[in-house]
């Protein structure tokens, strides 16, 4: 089994969903794209609902990376206390695909590209080069 059909039926898996091959089929057909910018923190705790490839950690989606800034600050308050520091440290920035997947700045880059989201290749998105 390729590592997307691996990833796929691990995540039906995980959500205590069963999925027949016709299902695999079609999800497999769905090309992805870039639903948006989202900002990745890693507080080591497992999260059900979050993107099926984050182990651990959440992730806040909005329509630029500085709209998930201002959410996070609100979450931990801010001024950062030593904890909100240390949270905020682990951030990545990148996108939510249609596919569930949250993808670095670099792979967002790709994706976009080869679904005709911006007409140029370029090595790292972002969410001013899609809208």
């Amino acid at each position: 089994m390729d590592n997307k059909r691996e990833e796929i039926v691990k995540y039906h898996l995980s959500m205590g969903q069963e999925i027949s091959n016709i299902e695999l089929k079609e999800i497999m057909k769905k090309k992805e794209y870039i639903l948006c910018a989202a900002n990745h923190y890693d507080d080591g705790e497992k999260q059900i609902h979050g993107p099926k490839n984050i182990e651990s950690g959440f992730v806040i989606c909005g329509r630029r990376h500085h709209n998930c800034i201002n959410i996070f600050a609100k979450m931990v308050g801010f001024p950062y206390d030593e904890n909100g520091l240390k949270l905020m440290n682990t951030e990545e920035q990148g996108f939510l695909t249609n596919t569930d997947r949250f993808v670095s700045r670099e792979e967002a880059a790709k994706i976009a590209f080869e679904y005709g989201q911006i007409k140029e290749e370029t090595k790292r998105l972002f969410s001013e080069d899609l809208y």
